[in-house]
């Protein structure tokens, strides 16, 4: 199959975590995450976020999302997010499904939620009437491919933490996020106030599997016994730590997500050279937002897979890959440039 534009999510998986999965694939082990190979993962979050991390691997974004936020809410709670976020509107209801919680909807300014808007949500405590706010959630890099600094985070926080609740990170592109940034993971997480972190992996090279980060083990009380009920316990967890091995190995994790970074950032340097296509965010990861001619998108997907943002204004969004190669942005470009 060709290489296109629609998700990270498309692309395969890295040579070295395919052979890293292939090496835990001998003998026998305890199941459900006994084993040293889990362990030793583990041990490389620790290594990341501090000692005092737990840290729960999970199959997919989704399953992260939910069991993070069910670990720290009750169904009386609310959970404050963007318009734009991932847990409300690419994740069929799961977090209000297996929480219980009421999702509050904030219209964001580029993917982005502030402290003035959350703001206005922030009502009803104590009062048995209101669903009682408990979270505070923000992607990092958001839907729309932006990304919060440090200074950001740290203002969200602390309007969190002013009333007593907590702030929880989707990270399913966090590597991006931290390229782009130039930081480490723990900077712009725990050190920037975030509460508890959804780390992904898959769409920067691993197989399948996510990690859920609490840095607060006084949350946790609970986290394993949601995590079963939940179906995101793997019986052969051995092969998600094994990925996260090779993940953090050699810093595969930044050199796969430099790669999708710099390669947007050259799709969006040779679209512009067109002239005859309009950015409508700002390339700050793997992620590029345009606006084309309608009659002109089924002919570049037939070529170049892509998805349509918005049908409305025939907004397009073009993702790279750590596979994602020169000759796919030049020879998109040139297809755009010639149908337009």
């Amino acid at each position: 199959m060709s290489r296109g534009f629609a998700s990270d999510n498309n692309a395969g998986v890295h040579p070295e975590i395919l052979k890293s999965i292939e090496q835990a694939n001998t003998g026998h082990v305890v199941g459900y995450g006994d084993d040293p190979v889990t362990r030793e993962a583990i041990g490389l979050f620790k290594k990341e976020f501090g000692t005092e991390t737990d840290v729960y691997f999970v199959f997919n974004g989704t399953g992260a999302n939910v069991l993070a936020l069910s670990t720290v809410t009750h169904s009386f709670h609310s959970i404050i997010c963007a318009d734009t976020a991932h847990i409300e509107v690419d994740e069929c209801g799961a977090p209000e499904k297996f929480t219980g919680c009421k999702l509050l909807p904030v219209p964001s300014e580029k993917g982005k939620i502030t402290p003035a808007g959350i703001q206005k949500y922030l009502h009803g405590f104590d009062f048995e009437h209101h669903s009682q706010p408990k979270v505070i959630s923000i992607s990092q890099v958001t839907e729309l491919g932006t990304v919060y600094s440090v200074e950001e985070i740290k203002a969200i926080a602390a309007l969190a933490h002013r009333h007593n609740m907590l702030l929880h990170m989707d990270g399913a592109r966090i590597a991006n996020a931290a390229v782009a940034l130039g930081l480490p993971f723990k900077a712009f997480t725990k050190d920037a106030g975030v509460d508890l972190l959804s780390f992904g992996g898959t769409k920067n090279g691993m197989l399948m599997g996510e990690a859920v980060v609490f840095f607060n083990p006084g949350l946790t009380a609970n986290t394993k016994y949601i995590r079963k009920q939940s179906m995101q316990l793997f019986s052969k967890m051995r092969f998600v730590g094994a990925q996260f091995l090779a993940y953090f190995k050699n810093d595969l994790w930044k050199t796969n997500a430099s790669h999708a970074n710099k390669m947007a950032k050259l799709l969006e340097k040779e679209v512009l050279k067109t002239g005859k296509v309009k950015l409508t965010q700002k390339t700050e990861a793997n992620g590029v937002f345009a606006l084309l001619p309608k009659e002109v998108i089924p002919k570049l997907q037939e070529k170049y897979f892509f998805y349509v943002w918005n049908e409305s204004t025939s907004e397009v969004r073009w993702m790279t890959s750590f596979d994602t190669t020169e000759e796919d942005i030049y020879g998109f470009v040139r297809l755009i440039d010639k149908l337009i």
